[in-house]
């Protein structure tokens, strides 16, 4: 059996000496080694950037690199992302910004500039190509990578390859990333959140079921707090629970469903790095400055809101089949209410005349603290506002939303206002 290699990821050295009885490296003496039995047999990796926006505000100002930063909006708002510093207060993405400053009262906080943050993961997602095509992104922070059979072309292991990215991302950017390497998805992934932050986790299938046994299935994407009570009530709460069943008994339990948490719970996850991943929604959302319950005062945001989805529709070059309509109460209870089946378009009147609907049916007093809307079933433009011999007025909406785009364009977004956008004061 050939020797396993192990890995500095500080110097890059390759040492062939037996990886269990290497501490540091004899190069440059760090301890960051690269060990694993199965470390060149390993192809599928997941790569998260560590507290992504909240790393960059820190890199562009270095006097806040040792306070505790959040990324997010006002008072009202939520964390989108906060430093390890953060962190270690209890605050997490999506909490409050209130429960936020109440946890961490001495953080620095900073609005979120997509812009910049956009162009930064462009950026990365650039250099991840140069080491593969089989790139799939996640999010503007994280992605799958597939390095099978590029050993020849970088002359070098699929570790070293990573370990060399990881490395030009710090000393390039200025920013650091964390790897998973696994022989499927769902393991690479979750190995990259083993050691953060700049950490590097290997999980081999020779310990993939061992590993995983005595893990929460909330590991497994889509099981919510709901879907996990439910699984809980029949006696599954961790890995073993599933790995001690059949793959027919999740089966008639569950259906397919069953089955792929069976298979999952056995480290078995088939699925390919798609570099293609279409995009499955594009949506808009606001939070309020004060709670809002009138649906007078709720319908011209929501009017603003499809304006917004039209616009990014057009600039992807698709259209909406569904919509779905967001809403967050004052005490932070979700509501999602959707309407499917609906003529393929791009138009924000014809976003807006069902999202309205369904915004009147929960119009019942409560107090509302966010609004979102969301084009989903996509598909290509071409289908779009097509219009038949009953929908007469297609040409009409369409070559107003066009003129419309056209003063936009030439005079900014804010040139020309519908009646129907505007909020009474």
């Amino acid at each position: 059996m050939r020797a396993a290699k192990a890995y500095c990821r500080d110097c890059l050295t390759v040492s062939l000496k037996e990886p269990q009885a290497i501490e540091r490296c004899a190069s440059c003496g760090s301890p960051r080694i690269l060990r694993h039995q199965e470390i060149d047999q390993l192809a599928i990796a997941h790569i998260d950037c560590d507290a992504f926006y909240a790393t960059i505000e820190k890199r562009d100002a270095p006097h806040l690199r040792d306070k505790p930063l959040i990324v997010g909006g006002g008072k009202r708002g939520v964390v989108a992302t906060c430093c390890y510093i953060a962190r270690s207060y209890g605050v997490h993405s999506a909490m409050p910004m209130f429960q936020a400053l109440a946890a961490c009262p001495k953080a620095v906080v900073i609005p979120p500039d997509m812009a910049k943050y956009s162009r930064i993961g462009r950026q990365i997602r650039d250099l991840m190509r140069e080491l593969t095509p089989l790139v799939e992104p996640v999010s503007i922070d994280e992605a799958f990578l597939d390095l099978s059979g590029t050993e020849t072309l970088h002359h070098a292991s699929p570790a070293l390859v990573l370990a060399t990215f990881a490395k030009r991302i710090e000393d390039e950017l200025g920013l650091t990333v964390s790897v998973g390497l696994s022989y499927c998805k769902f393991l690479a992934k979750i190995a990259s959140d083993l050691d953060k932050p700049r950490g590097f986790s290997i999980i081999g299938k020779s310990e993939a079921t061992a590993f995983l046994s005595p893990r929460p299935i909330s590991l497994i994407s889509g099981i919510g707090r709901s879907t996990e009570a439910k699984l809980a009530a029949d006696g599954f709460r961790t890995m073993n629970d599933l790995q001690r069943r059949s793959e027919a008994d999740l089966f008639r339990l569950y259906g397919t469903e069953g089955r792929r948490l069976w298979q999952l719970a056995q480290g078995i996850d088939l699925r390919k790095v798609e570099p293609d991943r279409a995009v499955k929604s594009i949506s808009a959302e606001t939070t309020f400055a004060s709670d809002i319950a009138a649906e007078e005062e709720l319908v011209p945001i929501l009017y603003g809101l499809c304006e917004k989805v039209a616009l990014r529709l057009k600039r992807a070059d698709l259209a909406g089949r569904s919509i779905t309509l967001k809403l967050k109460t004052s005490d932070f209870k979700l509501r999602a209410r959707s309407r499917s089946g609906l003529p393929a378009t791009q138009l924000p009147g014809r976003l807006f005349a069902p999202a309205r609907a369904l915004l009147k049916s929960e119009i019942d007093g409560s107090r509302f603290r966010l609004i979102g809307i969301a084009a989903t079933d996509l598909c290509p433009a071409d289908n779009a506002d097509q219009g038949d011999l009953v929908d007469t007025g297609i040409r009409r909406d369409k070559a107003q939303d066009a003129a419309i785009d056209a003063i936009r364009a030439k005079y900014g977004q804010t040139s020309i206002v519908k009646g129907i956008a505007l909020r009474k004061r």
